[in-house]
């Protein structure tokens, strides 16, 4: 098993279908584009159809003629969710859901079905997308789902008493909760497929330190901070390198999590990590699933 992976060691996509929400900018945009590259088909789902279309020209100007294309989806939304996932179920066939598209450290809001903004779109609509898609994903074996969770779950803990930050809200605290509960969710679904004997695997990532958009909420002083420390992060282009791995490389096994390499975690190519403690928490990881299948009236089944 290779320890270090970057894009240069991605294989021959040709033949494969990959939706990733959020791939208008960013890391996503950087999977899109890498991916196309080696041949796959690949369905850019996030809220922009403008944005949507600029990445796809931008991906085509770099890559040629290659097959990119855009699915509405709006994660804040879960009637936007369910109609995503009708249209997506017309493709003869999905190998790769990559969940990446997310919202960081925002002023307080709220979803379209009243959910806190983190937690609604970092998590709960990626798990309704992901429970509405498994059916489609089965067909195909070997097929993956992809979450992106962050290094900011080491400092997350599920907030079951106030899940929508009705009595106070700390937006890095709350960030930290929708990505820890990336991980939970990712390590429940691949223990539900095991136990369901579904040919897919559920397998977790994280960018590092990335330069992308996720940090335009991101308070003056700390985007000073991340400018003075640019050479030692990752670029968006870099913190894909385990976004692919989890996604492409033959070795990965559902319930993996792969993240940077150097510094903490920070930067460098991809390789297999370990999360925290809490993350493998199995009582709080099923406790969150049902709370998830309240919430967003999907049940995946399994």
């Amino acid at each position: 098993m290779k320890d270090r992976f970057t894009e240069d060691d991605l294989s021959d996509q040709s033949g494969k279908t990959v939706v990733i929400t959020g791939a208008n900018t960013g890391l996503g945009y950087e999977t899109a584009r890498a991916l196309s590259a080696r041949g796959a088909r690949v369905l850019i789902a996030c809220r922009s159809q403008q944005k949507a279309e600029d990445a796809i020209a931008s991906i085509q100007q770099q890559n040629g003629a290659v097959d990119v294309t855009y699915v509405p989806l709006d994660l804040g939304n879960l009637a936007s969710v369910r109609h995503c996932a009708e249209q997506l179920q017309s493709e003869e066939k999905i190998d790769v859901l990559v969940n990446n598209a997310g919202v960081m450290v925002p002023p307080y809001e709220l979803t379209t079905d009243g959910f806190e903004s983190q937690f609604g779109v970092n998590h709960l609509g990626p798990f309704a997308l992901t429970g509405l898609l498994l059916k489609k994903l089965a067909q195909t074996p070997s097929s993956r789902v992809v979450n992106t969770s962050s290094i900011a779950h080491n400092v997350g803990k599920i907030r079951f008493d106030d899940i929508n930050a009705e009595r106070g809200y700390n937006a890095s605290a709350r960030y930290g909760m929708s990505k820890l509960a990336n991980l939970l969710f990712s390590y429940e679904l691949q223990r539900r497929l095991d136990a369901a004997g579904l040919p897919i695997l559920s397998v977790a990532c994280h960018p590092g330190i990335a330069s992308t958009e996720l940090s335009r909420y991101m308070p003056g002083i700390l985007t000073k901070g991340t400018e003075l420390l640019q050479p030692l992060l990752n670029t968006a282009a870099a913190g894909a390198w385990p976004t692919l791995c989890a996604a492409t490389a033959n070795y990965v096994a559902g319930g993996e999590y792969y993240g940077p390499a150097y510094r903490f975690e920070t930067a460098g190519p991809a390789k297999r990590v370990r999360s925290n403690r809490a993350s493998r928490d199995q009582a709080v990881a099923e406790r969150l699933w049902n709370l998830s299948i309240e919430m967003t009236g999907v049940d995946p089944g399994i």
